[in-house]
């Protein structure tokens, strides 16, 4: 199958812009190294620095037309890769797969679990229950249907105590990317990477958490899955810089 390469350029709880020019360097770079015309989706506006309710309130037109490329690039037979603004676009992304492919392991690469609901004091923020919001822990309104089971964390590192909580219950899985080959075991899977998911530095991103991986771990990480998983989709967000070139580099196994 072939990928569909899709630009979000719609709200989803920035606090700065940089996010949105960030997505469009990575999808301009993929563009070019795949041959492929990124689609649009989505318009920005500006930056909403508020309590996540507000800040979906703001996202949710863009939400459903990125709901509805995903549907369209499924209904096609075709895969997904998209360059997201922030990870909380995800609300909108994963119920999709999940309908489209349930069987599809998702990978969340992240410096944070991001699932939080809301009422804790951690969720301001709309990343930070961006997650949760597919596993069906809080009605976002764009639906859930990603199964606990089929749901695993890796490289998370800053975890609130609640979060902490629904790993410590086998809610979901916290996985070392060194084991990640072996759990995933041949499944197929649906990638998600958020850049603080790297060693601060690597390249730019709005938060930073230390003791994360390097861009060639990362790299390496996706080369050992992509020889015996079928890659259902990719996603990527939360990147701040012009040079998308390390980012493509790092993906290459995936796009294969």
């Amino acid at each position: 199958m072939t990928f569909d390469l899709t630009l979000f350029s719609g709200q989803a709880g920035d606090r700065n812009p940089r996010g949105w020019a960030g997505a469009a360097s990575i999808a301009s770079a993929l563009g070019e190294r795949l041959g492929l015309e990124p689609v649009e989706v989505g318009v920005h506006g500006e930056p909403i620095d508020d309590n996540w309710d507000v800040e979906l309130v703001a996202a949710a037109d863009g939400f459903r037309s990125l709901a509805e490329r995903y549907v369209q690039i499924f209904e096609a037979g075709r895969r997904p890769l998209t360059a997201l603004n922030r990870c909380a676009a995800a609300i909108a992304t994963l119920p999709i797969v999940a309908r489209y492919r349930p069987d599809a392991v998702v990978l969340w690469f992240d410096g944070h679990a991001d699932i939080n609901v809301p009422g804790h004091p951690a969720t301001r923020y709309l990343g930070g229950i961006a997650f949760s919001a597919s596993l069906g822990l809080w009605d976002s309104g764009f639906g859930a249907g990603v199964a606990s089971d089929h749901a695993v964390l890796v490289g998370a590192r800053d975890i609130d105590e609640p979060e902490r909580e629904l790993i410590d219950q086998g809610f979901v899985q916290l996985v070392e990317p060194a084991a990640l080959e072996s759990f995933v075991a041949g499944r197929p899977i649906y990638v998600h990477i958020d850049f603080d998911v790297l060693e601060p530095g690597q390249v730019p991103t709005e938060y930073s958490v230390p003791d994360g991986l390097t861009l060639q771990q990362l790299s390496d990480t996706l080369a050992a899955l992509a020889r015996t998983s079928e890659i259902v989709g990719v996603e990527v967000a939360e990147f701040e810089g012009e040079d998308a070139a390390p980012i493509v580099t790092a993906l290459a196994p995936l796009l294969a």
